[in-house]
């Protein structure tokens, strides 16, 4: 009996599917005995249980052998539940295991399941099997950020951005070899008003967990890698750890230095510059809370007067040197030996305070006169007493004040009463020293100029209610005043910048101001490059003025007519 077309097309059909998906089927050197999908428990079914033997496939999409890399691999397989992506922990793995387990290889594992840290994994891998298809799969194109939803049916998958993303954080660089990255560049919620921003962090890791990695990953040629740098060509797989998600690449990132290391300041010339500067614990008595040995005490020094020398300051306040004499005295030297400029300290008998470390007025006599010895606030409500003196250029001009002050901390929250409730904890003990502050103000302005310039480390945001308080009063926030919102930072905090180091003017003031440079120097800088750096970063850290602190120093240009 003759076949009709149609079922002689149908008969033709179904034998080239069947041919076409016999190599599929016998490709691999027996059959599975789950998919991925099914491991993981993704749709209708539940997970399968822990310490299950199974024999699964799939293609290697990442290859991170090694104790010093993830111990594994990533494979993906295409399920019926679409693209699934899986870790398998192999710490055994041989030279071997890792000739054949490269990106692209087709796979088959006789494995136990297994979990950690939440995650769904492969683990005790009994024997890798070789198939005959290899094919790695097109990378999911993803834009950031993604909901929660997304990126856990993409977790374990190989993914690529397209578009490139800001480093917002370093903190965690030199420790583990990861960068926050975000968007655009993150601020604090506070730092501030009416500034909304997509706050989604997703990690750029290095393919490992290890700590204190050397070499540390994603330098760029002056051995740093600053917040604001931008990054490109993020292609590697997306998964979620230590309360993260993380990208580890399978490709090396194409990294952009939008936000390169600044050149010294110009010299402030006719005008008068004031600067505030956080030296973060300048001590002289080693193993506290400064440098622990003589190398690290070396290491400060030659940093802070590279950052002093680029500052060109006439007048500085110095914020958390310690509260003996001797250190002090011992900074004004370093600093005028290593900088071949005369510096010298507001002299006085001004309580300085019982805290372990103190402010400090210092400028250069060649271009300044003091003309007051210096005044402390000793309102209890301080840990450390404001300080201030009067200062005339010595061209002559009429005087103004320069107080400094430090701020009670965010750390070291209790367990109840001054609470974070938004602002960081000890924030009602920060407003109750703005308004002993703005009462020390009132009785300078009688006793020397109403001229007023109020520096340093508030430790308080710039839209915080210590700083409303201030400005309530009637003084003028200079950085707020005089710079765009994506400039104003001199710290960074997991990730998020703002500025904690402010310059506050009386109105009298205000109007002399000719210029406000926050100079970054310091806070975009990964800190291993700090003066207490880890041995790994050893080789890296170099003389000069960049991670001299954690604090950017912030300085204010009078101009020469006024004062």
């Amino acid at each position: 009996m003759p076949k009709s077309p149609a079922l002689t097309a149908l008969f033709s059909g179904l034998l080239a599917l069947l041919l076409s998906a016999a190599p599929a089927a016998a490709s691999c050197p027996e059959p599975s005995s789950a998919d991925l999908a099914t491991i993981k428990g993704i749709g209708d079914t539940q997970a399968l249980p822990e310490g299950e033997s199974v024999v699964a496939e799939g293609v290697v999409t990442g290859a991170f052998l090694g104790r010093d890399r993830l111990n594994g691999f990533y494979l993906q397989q295409a399920t019926e539940q679409g693209p699934v992506g899986l870790f398998v922990y192999m710490p055994g793995a041989t030279e071997r295991d890792a000739e054949r387990l490269v990106p692209g290889k087709h796979v088959q594992l006789h494995a136990r399941t297994g979990e950690y840290r939440g995650q769904i994994q492969l683990q005790r891998v009994e024997r890798v099997e070789i198939c005959a298809r290899d094919q790695l799969p097109e990378p999911e194109a993803l834009a950031w950020p993604l909901d929660e939803e997304a990126l856990s049916r993409l977790e374990g998958r190989l993914v690529a951005f397209s578009e490139p993303l800001t480093v917002t954080g370093n903190y965690e660089l030199g420790r583990y070899g990861s960068l926050r990255l975000a968007n655009e560049r993150l601020f604090r919620p506070n730092n501030a008003p009416d500034h909304d921003q997509e706050r989604a962090v997703l990690m750029l890791d290095d393919g490992s967990y290890r700590a204190f990695p050397s070499p540390i990953p994603y330098l760029n040629d002056d051995g740093t890698r600053r917040v604001g740098s931008r990054v490109a060509g993020l292609t590697g797989v997306l998964t979620h750890a230590f309360n993260a998600w993380r990208l580890h690449p399978t490709e090396t990132p194409r990294f952009l230095d939008a936000n390169p290391r600044p050149a010294p300041l110009d010299e402030p010339g006719e005008r008068l510059r004031v600067a505030a500067f956080n030296v973060e614990n300048y001590f002289t008595t080693l193993g506290q809370r400064g440098a622990a040995n003589a190398e690290e005490l070396e290491r400060q020094r030659a940093k802070l007067a590279a950052a002093v020398a680029g500052l060109s300051a006439d007048i500085l306040a110095l914020v958390e040197v310690q509260n003996t004499p001797g250190a002090l005295a011992d900074l004004v030297e370093q600093l005028s030996l290593r900088t071949g400029v005369r510096y010298r300290a507001v002299g006085g008998s001004a309580d300085r305070g019982s805290d372990a470390i103190k402010l400090a007025l210092i400028y250069r006599p060649d271009r300044v006169e003091a003309i007051s010895e210096l005044h402390a606030d000793n309102d209890p409500v301080h840990h450390r007493p404001p300080l201030a003196a009067f200062f005339r250029g010595q061209e002559g001009g009429e005087p103004f004040g320069v107080v400094t002050a430090h701020f009670k901390s965010k750390t070291g929250c209790p367990a109840r009463g001054d609470i974070d409730r938004g602002q960081g904890c000890w924030n009602e003990r920060r407003v109750a020293q703005a308004q002993a502050m703005a009462t020390f103000l009132e009785r300078l302005a009688t006793k020397g100029s109403e001229k007023l310039l109020l520096v340093g480390d508030l430790n308080a945001y710039g839209a915080e209610d210590p700083i409303r308080t201030l400005t309530d009063t009637g003084l003028v926030d200079l950085i707020a005043r005089e710079l765009p919102p994506e400039q104003r930072y001199t710290y960074v905090f997991r990730g998020e910048s703002g500025y904690l180091d402010h310059a506050l003017a009386s109105p009298e003031l205000a109007a002399a101001v000719a210029a406000v440079h926050p100079w970054p120097i310091n806070a975009d800088e990964p800190p291993f490059l700090g003066y207490d750096g880890p041995e790994s970063a050893a080789g890296l850290i170099r003389p000069d003025a960049f991670r001299s602190s954690d604090h950017d120093p912030v300085a204010v240009d009078l101009f020469p007519e006024a004062p």
